[in-house]
C-alpha cells in the first residue's frame, strides 16, 4: 500500500509515517517496493505482530519507569529501596497490565476490530461504562 494512501486513511502526517515504516523496515517487519505500483508490505502475518512488537521498535521500552523495563531495567536515581517504594508497586500494576494488553493485540485484531480492549470489562467505580473505551 502506498504511504500517501496509508496516511490519509490513518489521519496521520506523511513524514511521520515515513519515520515509523523505516523503523520497521529496518527490523524487518515491512518491505518497500519503488514504483507506480510501490508501497509498503507486512514481511510477516499480521496476525503474528503484536502492538508491543511495533511500539518496542519505534518508541523503546514501554515501561512508565525505569525499574520496571523488561528490556532496558535501570534503578531509579531517587529510590531508595524497590522493594517498598510504593510509586513502583502502583506503576508495576499498570505497567503489567499494559503490557499484557499489547502483547495480546495484534495487527491483524485491531484491523479486524477483535482487540482484547474489546472483550475486557469497561465498567468504572459507580458501574458506569468509562466513555473513552466503551
Amino acid at each position: 500500500m502506498l504511504t500517501a494512501e496509508i496516511a490519509r486513511r490513518q489521519n496521520i502526517p506523511k513524514r511521520f509515517l515515513e519515520q515509523i515504516l523505516l523503523v520497521l523496515k529496518r527490523h524487518r517487519l515491512v518491505q518497500s517496493r519503488r514504483g507506480a505500483q510501490g508501497g509498503y508490505a507486512l514481511l510477516k502475518p499480521a496476525e503474528a505482530i503484536t502492538f508491543a512488537e511495533v511500539l518496542r521498535l519505534i518508541d523503546g521500552p514501554m515501561a512508565p519507569l525505569p525499574c520496571l523495563s523488561v528490556v532496558a531495567y535501570a534503578h531509579c536515581a531517587d529510590c531508595a529501596d524497590e522493594k517498598t517504594c510504593e510509586i513502583r508497586r502502583v506503576f508495576a500494576r499498570v505497567a503489567e497490565a499494559t503490557r499484557q494488553t499489547l502483547e495480546r493485540t495484534t495487527i491483524a485484531q485491531a484491523l479486524g476490530g477483535d482487540s482484547p480492549l474489546d472483550r475486557t470489562d469497561t465498567t468504572v467505580s459507580g458501574g458506569k461504562k468509562h466513555p473513552a473505551i466503551v
